[in-house]
């Protein structure tokens, strides 16, 4: 009997190239090339005894004639097309020489990151449009329906020290109460720069004017298709690799996995550590924030393990 072939894996170098003003470059795919017609970040495949990172330091050079001067890994992402299969090994390149144009005759457009999701991209495309948006620190504010004077403190220093992406969790049991709190809390951080998450029913973030939905594992294994449109932010808790598909079978942008380390507030709970930790994150096809025992110095650690960044409470401040 003939064996049916399987799909070629094609490992493809991938840049994320942005400039001073924090725009960011994409191109348009050639209508006769495989996913024609749609934008995607600038790269090509990676040749035979070649490394991803130089690999993408030729591709840009020959497709978009700049020099890449300072480049970091963001994500990786593996997509099966059905006629084949893609590893893109997706670099942040923060600074280039050079003039950018499409060199291959592809239209090129900088687009400022909060418009990302207004463009179509190929599917495989869609998580590095997320990771290109996300911030390296996401905390998470507890409490406050009872003590209003503290929720606003924590959302103050938050907005002083830079972040620009908080979750809020909070158990309320007088909805009316909340949703007037939600929205003084919601737009306030708006006017701040802050964006605010709850860790909510998606239909609240639609009241509230929030910046999206923080899913618990609960509300994430109970959905089957994403709850909110592309222009807010869908994350999710999760705690294995089975709660990890579901948010990327249901469209989620990017996932919180924890413990990582032992905590104060779960002491019971068993932490993956570091290499469990790792290994999950690099068979996500996602954006994953690091979660437990987590403080702004695990960044780099995170960051090896293939994170998109770490996540907190009392590591930043917001217990």
């Amino acid at each position: 009997m003939k064996q049916l072939q399987q799909p070629r894996l094609l490992h493809v170098a991938v840049g994320v190239v942005r400039n001073r003003q924090g725009e960011i470059l994409i191109s348009l795919r050639h209508d006769h090339l495989h996913q024609g017609g749609l934008w995607e970040f600038p790269g090509g495949k990676v040749e035979p005894m070649e490394s991803a990172e130089d690999a993408l330091r030729r591709e840009l050079r020959e497709e978009l004639s700049i020099t890449v001067e300072q480049a970091t890994p963001l994500i990786k992402i593996r997509h099966d097309y059905g006629d084949r299969q893609v590893l893109l090994d997706v670099w942040q390149v923060n600074a280039f020489g050079g003039n950018p144009q499409g060199l291959e005759n592809q239209p090129i457009l900088w687009v400022s990151p909060d418009k990302l999701h207004q463009f179509d991209f190929p599917a495989a495309n869609r998580p590095i449009a997320a990771a290109a948006r996300l911030p390296r620190f996401y905390p998470i504010v507890n409490g406050g329906l009872d003590d209003e004077e503290a929720l606003f403190a924590k959302l103050e220093r938050l907005c002083g020290k830079g972040y620009t992406l908080a979750q809020w969790r909070v158990s309320a049991s007088d909805e009316a109460a909340y949703l007037k709190l939600t929205c003084r809390a919601v737009d306030y951080c708006r006017h701040q720069g802050l964006a605010l998450l709850l860790n909510a029913d998606p239909g609240l973030v639609k009241q509230t004017g929030a910046a999206g939905v923080h899913l618990n594992s609960q509300r994430l294994m109970a959905l089957v298709h994403r709850p909110l449109p592309e222009a807010a932010w869908v994350a999710a808790s999760c705690h294995n690799p089975n709660e990890i598909r579901q948010a990327e079978l249901i469209g989620v942008d990017f996932v919180l996995l924890s413990p990582v380390l032992p905590t104060i507030s779960h002491p019971d709970a068993q932490p993956l550590g570091w290499e469990q930790f790792g290994e999950w994150v690099d068979q996500a096809n996602l954006p994953v924030f690091a979660l437990g025992g987590m403080t702004r110095d695990h960044l780099e650690q995170a960051r090896q393990q293939g994170a998109q960044g770490v996540a907190g409470i009392r590591g930043f401040g917001c217990d």
